[in-house]
């Protein structure tokens, strides 16, 4: 028998499911039971992947509840989906037909399912987030703070400020706390934290957000990590190659320890003063930085042996 690919379509109040072979189609409702129908749907069927449409966090508990079950459960670009849809020439939009593109899009592709972060992993990742956003708030009443006049709009970013430090140094204890409970994560932030350049913030965003870190190949990591060089050429036209895609909390948390290594780690500092002589942008060099820590962190990992000087 043949196996079957599953679209799945995630809204805030119901789930549209579309089967390839076949063109199945049905819905459900986006609660306990819904999700429940659908794992007793497809438990005992032949199910190669079943792959649902990232949408701002709508989709986390069905996923992890299907993968819970022992299904074969994938989260796929949305943006990926609707180059799809119109690369097949569909212009509708609606929750049924957008579960079928899915579908079609799983079939075609073929993405690989990966183990999706446990309870845990998912509140570290979440509080580490939490933490950017503080942070951009506190950097963007400071910016108001230079160009405000009025001694009480003064007053008021600088009470706004007080408080959002406060909820920052509150998010840190709870994040010292999470990393704490786990043995298993103060070893690898100590493994992570041996490698010059490498702070507490890098090794535990990579911890949170970048878990296959030491399980797959070096070229996987940078595709993950967004730093993989893709090139645009045509013909006898050649183009830059450019960076982008993946995940971009743990891209912008690899350039600024790229910025801390080219200066303290010999090792990369010599790499990163090599290709500026050679006549590299020194943006290009420190990208390329980035991706050389990137995969020695992840040597790291696989091997369980902390950085060495060469």
């Amino acid at each position: 028998m043949e196996k079957i690919v599953v679209g799945i379509d995630v809204s805030k109040d119901r789930l549209d499911i579309a089967i390839r072979p076949g063109g199945a189609r049905f819905a459900v409702g986006r609660t306990a039971a819904g999700v429940d129908d659908i794992i007793v749907q497809f438990k005992g069927q032949d199910v190669k992947l079943i792959a649902l449409e990232a949408t701002g966090g709508f989709e986390t508990v069905v996923a992890a509840a299907l993968g819970a079950a022992g299904l074969p459960v994938v989260i796929v670009n949305p943006a990926q989906i609707r180059a799809f849809a119109k690369a097949l020439g569909i212009k509708a939009k609606t929750d049924p037909i957008d579960a079928a593109v899915i579908a079609h899009f799983a079939e075609a592709t073929a993405p690989e399912p990966r183990p999706l972060a446990d309870e845990a992993t998912q509140l570290l990742a979440d509080l580490i987030a939490r933490r950017r956003q503080i942070i951009a708030m506190i950097v963007a009443e400071r910016q108001r703070e230079k160009r405000a006049t009025a001694k009480r709009l003064k007053k008021s970013i600088a009470r706004l400020i007080k408080a959002l430090e406060k909820e920052l140094t509150s998010v840190d204890t709870d994040i010292d706390a999470a990393m704490r409970a786990s043995p298993a994560w103060r070893e690898k932030e100590d493994l992570l934290a041996s490698v010059p350049g490498i702070g507490p913030v890098t090794a535990r965003t990579l911890i949170a957000e970048l878990p296959e870190l030491g399980r797959l190949g070096r070229r996987q990591m940078a595709a993950l990590a967004g730093l993989a060089p893709w090139t645009r050429q045509s013909g006898q036209w050649r183009g830059k190659s450019f960076i982008g895609g993946g995940r971009a909390s743990v891209r912008t948390a690899l350039f600024m320890a790229a910025m801390v290594a080219r200066r303290c780690n010999p090792g990369l500092k010599a790499f990163f003063d090599r290709l500026v002589a050679t006549g590299k942008a020194k943006m290009t060099a420190l990208i390329a930085v980035a991706r050389k820590l990137l995969t020695i962190l992840n040597a790291i990992l696989r091997d369980q042996k902390p950085w060495q000087p060469a």
